[in-house]
């Protein structure tokens, strides 16, 4: 669960539905699945029918705010979603579902989809991990079921996750809502976000902030690195 010591909160983060107070020594910044499989062509999310082209926008913000939260020295997570050569953990109906033109284990022009250590199952090169980054390997859609995630975050005594990645309302928004549960405060950086639907994108980030935040806080890569770089302090 969260950690609840540590320094008083002092960035101010502009947010929905209000503005966050957070430490930065106690935040970490989590990148879900921004993998060659979800945002290029060939891939998981093209077999499954997607326009993969939808999810460009949100690499430049994601980029940036990357790169800020380095400049900050806060704990940055990768998460990619994908599973064993053998698909030992893979469960029958996630590997059975709809009529994909591939399924996860077939070969495709980045490898065997969906599978780690395949060229597919990377991160894409402008969000790569540096040495010493933590990158979860999930077989789910949340990054905290079958991973060493929960142990990352209360060795960092990290109470407050920044969230960007693919898609918002898939493995972002799982995410998030297995944070809450375990007591995180998550705020969703929805420009660095992005889906193969946008109208799934705007109803995921409305889930988000509704009922005076009843999963966290909405906010943007340009308020993030303000917060982040000292612009917005409480």
């Amino acid at each position: 669960m969260a950690s609840t010591t540590g320094p008083a909160a002092r960035c101010r983060l502009e947010a929905e539905p209000s503005p966050l107070l957070f430490d930065p020594a106690a935040t970490a910044l989590m990148i879900i699945d921004m993998q060659r499989d979800f945002l290029e062509p060939g891939g998981f999310g093209e077999s499954l029918g997607n326009d993969v082209a939808l999810l460009a926008c949100a690499v430049e913000p994601a980029a940036a705010l990357l790169a800020a939260a380095r400049g900050a020295g806060l704990l940055v997570v990768h998460t990619r979603e994908g599973h064993r050569p053998d698909l030992s953990d893979v469960p029958p109906a996630k590997l059975a579902r709809g009529a994909p033109s591939a399924r996860i284990g077939d070969p495709g022009p980045m490898g065997r989809i969906l599978i780690r250590g395949e060229a597919g199952h990377d991160i894409i090169p402008a969000l790569q991990p540096r040495p010493g980054e933590p990158v979860i390997d999930k077989p789910g859609k949340g990054a905290f079921y079958a991973t060493a995630l929960a142990d990352i975050l209360s060795t960092g005594r990290i109470d407050t996750l920044l969230v960007c990645g693919v898609t918002t309302e898939v493995c972002v928004h799982t995410t998030v809502r297995e944070a809450n549960d375990r007591g995180y405060r998550c705020a969703v950086v929805a420009d660095a976000c992005a889906s193969y639907n946008p109208a799934f994108h705007l109803a995921g980030l409305a889930m988000i902030k509704a009922q005076g935040g009843i999963f966290g806080w909405v906010t943007d890569s340009a308020a993030a690195i303000a917060a982040l770089a000292g612009g917005e302090r409480g």
